[in-house]
């Protein structure tokens, strides 16, 4: 039997795995195949590096296995939750191994963090990930590099510090603890700055590239419970397993707050679907009305004529309207402006604390940026798109959402009737 009938007969995903030429790295951007080369090529030779210049002890390998053993247990327990958890992100994904490579750091020399780390993402792409579109095997690879780089950078913090393990920490009192968080401010930071080369993201805002405060408050959970199952296993080591069940409860509620957010978005745009834009609405009308004299506003936008988009291009190319033009609203309105799709080619925004005047400002912009749009797709180039917006205020066109809905729609609808592409206010309707 031949290789090549071998590799013939097995499933397509190892055929894939089997067959360089199909890896998938090939079909990214040229800088991110170059970034992942280069960071896999310093990883393997920093460790490489490292192995050489240290012999490991019998109670380095006892810890290793620990380490290993117990992130894997934590990652059996959590498989379920992991592998829905990638189904449903569509974010930077954080995954709990940095509680095991954080204690490995503290507690390891720098060679077995990173056999540490390979055995860990192994597992996570054998057990966890198999078969999930989202992670190719390339991805495993490249994010177990930038790993192993965080660990060396943080590892060189203690190397530095002269406090090579975590029984140094605690022999050093205060000092221990000051090297320790600052061990932990380097793997935080480091592992933030490596990863931004291979992020893809449409919006490069601080938040697309560096997560939110739930993100990076995740992450610094994970690193504090690494600090902990460390000092566990180096005083106590029998308390090291209470470090599982917490861990766990974290690792779900991660999950039902992404279930949260993918109720209220569209996956087509990313925006707010109906019921996401209806509740944030309803919540700022709430506020508003505890305060005196404020106000907000809602615009109703539709594109003109996207039947004819949909039925000259077909629904691949009417998709890729939608998500520029979604993003083209989003940059044309503030940070804080909400942005939903109402289905179809409508979208609404949530305008807080603006005047008329500043909002018919807001809509005037919105709509001289999708009229600008010009949507490349595989077969053709789609531009002199417009869009027709109607513009409502509280409280004069409206004490609750749906009738402020309901005015931004009359306006909308009176837009339509004037000849499109323009902007129109509840106010001006007679």
């Amino acid at each position: 039997m031949t290789d090549d009938g071998a590799a013939g007969r097995a499933p397509a995903h190892i055929r894939d795995v089997l067959s360089p030429g199909r890896w998938a790295l090939w079909q990214q951007r040229r800088g991110l195949i170059g970034y992942c080369l280069l960071a896999e090529a310093a990883a393997v030779v920093l460790t490489a590096r490292a192995a050489v210049t240290t012999v490991p002890t019998a109670r380095d390998l006892v810890m290793l296995a620990t380490l290993a053993g117990m992130g894997i247990l934590q990652a059996e327990l959590g498989r379920q939750v992991e592998r829905v958890r990638r189904r449903v992100n569509t974010t930077p994904h954080i995954n709990m191994t940095s509680v095991w490579t954080f204690a490995g750091v503290l507690l390891l020399p720098a060679a077995l963090v990173a056999a540490l780390v390979a055995v860990l993402y192994l597992h996570l792409a054998v057990r966890s990930w198999y078969r999930l579109r989202r992670v190719p095997p390339f991805r495993t690879v490249f994010n177990a590099s930038l790993v192993t780089l965080t660990c060396h950078a943080a590892s060189a913090v203690l190397v530095l510090a002269d406090v090579r393990d975590m029984g140094a920490v605690v022999d050093a009192g205060w000092r221990g603890v000051v090297v320790v968080v600052l061990t932990a401010v380097v793997y935080f930071v480091v592992g933030a700055l490596v990863a931004l080369p291979g992020l893809t993201v449409e919006k490069r805002t601080v938040q697309a590239l560096f997560g939110g405060w739930a993100d990076n408050a995740l992450e610094a959970s994970t690193l504090c419970l690494g600090i902990l199952t460390a000092l566990a296993l180096t005083t106590l080591p029998a308390l090291a397993v209470l470090v599982v069940p917490p861990l766990l409860f974290l690792h779900r509620g991660v999950l039902v707050k992404q279930l949260e957010v993918a109720a209220t978005t569209d996956e087509k745009t990313g925006l707010f679907n109906t019921a996401g834009w209806h509740n944030l609405a309803t919540r700022e009308l709430a506020r508003v009305e505890r305060t005196p004299d404020a106000c907000f506003g809602v615009l109703m936008i539709d594109l003109d004529y996207f039947k004819r988009i949909n039925d000259t291009y077909g629904h691949l190319a009417g998709d890729a309207v939608l998500k520029s033009v979604a993003t083209a609203i989003t940059e044309s309105v503030r940070d804080y402006d909400s942005v939903g799709r109402f289905g179809g080619e409508e979208f609404v925004v949530l305008l807080p604390d603006i005047t008329r005047t500043h909002v018919i400002t807001v809509a005037e912009r919105v709509r001289a940026s999708i009229e600008a749009l010009r949507v490349v797709t595989t077969a053709t180039v789609i531009d002199n798109l417009s869009a027709s917006i109607g513009v409502a205020m509280y409280p004069d066109a409206g004490a609750a959402v749906e009738r402020l809905l309901q005015a931004a729609d009359e306006a909308l609808y009176q837009a339509k009737s004037l000849g499109r592409n323009r902007v129109v206010s509840i106010n001006d309707v007679a």
